[in-house]
């Protein structure tokens, strides 16, 4: 596992040297995709030097640029790479910053290894099965050994006490979601941060947030690096329903709606 993980690492920053550079440029060039959702010259780069590198490790390749392969095709994976190259697409035509390389390894239908950068941050998270950690000021030019170095365990903020701190989406905050906020507040004092991407499960995984509850619409692609970072920092990703974990390859790739909760919080 530390061989792929050191490779996906790898993979991730030189993907974000692609976004950069286009992000850097100030040509913010972007389509509608079917959905609507916005698509950048930078996604596509991404998602090319991603899915070559990953291939050639072995394992198959589902990407949201790539999400026409069939379930017949991919129904009998039992490990593969799900990747979403550039996570936040809005947040990065707005240039705040707050979008993420997100790749992950799924086996079993569970996320078992998840990187997530944001190079416009220099924040990287990764995780194994076991740990998960958290590197500030990650420089497209630092090699592995270097950010092995300065990485640190996950969760590295303490729970505050006398109020719940919930993180929600910048650009697709819901109506369901001011209700969940509005439970909590029975509950006791509650601060409300707003990020983007999957900024939002590291930040759940940091132990900068209680809690995330989505109630909104979501990829398997959008969630699966950031869900296997939570977990391996002790906390829970939820399918809000049942309260069981997401899991993944599904025939439809389209998430429940989901909840997110740091180590030792309880709803």
């Amino acid at each position: 596992m530390k061989e792929e993980l050191r490779f996906v690492i790898e993979v991730a920053l030189k993907a974000g040297r692609e976004i950069i550079e286009v992000y850097a440029s100030g040509n913010l060039v972007f389509w509608n995709k079917d959905d609507k959702s916005p698509l950048t010259e930078a996604d596509m780069r991404a998602n090319s030097l991603i899915v070559k590198e990953l291939s050639d490790f072995g394992y198959p390749v589902l990407s949201e640029e790539g999400k026409k392969i069939s379930f017949q095709e991919r129904k009998n994976w039992r490990r593969f790479w799900l990747i979403d190259p550039l996570d936040g697409t809005k947040e990065f035509l707005k240039r705040n910053g707050e979008f993420t390389v997100n790749i992950a390894l799924v086996e079993d239908r569970k996320p078992v290894m998840g990187v997530v950068y944001a190079p416009a941050l220099g924040l990287l998270y990764f995780s194994t099965p076991n740990e998960a950690y958290k590197v500030d000021g990650v420089l497209s030019e630092l090699s592995v050994e270097e950010i092995f170095g300065k990485a640190r365990v996950l969760p590295c903020v303490s729970p505050e006490e006398r109020k719940i701190r919930v993180v929600a989406s910048r650009s697709h905050l819901s109506k369901e979601t001011e209700e969940f906020v509005e439970k909590l507040r029975k509950k006791g004092r509650v601060d409300f941060l707003s990020v983007g991407s999957s900024l939002k499960l590291c930040y759940v995984a940091e132990g900068k947030a209680d809690v995330y509850p989505r109630y909104a619409p979501t990829m398997e692609w959008d969630t699966a690096a950031g869900q296997a970072i939570v977990e391996a920092s002790g906390g829970k990703v939820l399918e809000a329903e049942t309260m069981e974990p997401l899991v993944y390859n599904k025939e439809n790739l389209l998430n429940p709606y989901f909840i997110a909760l740091r180590r030792g919080y309880e709803l």
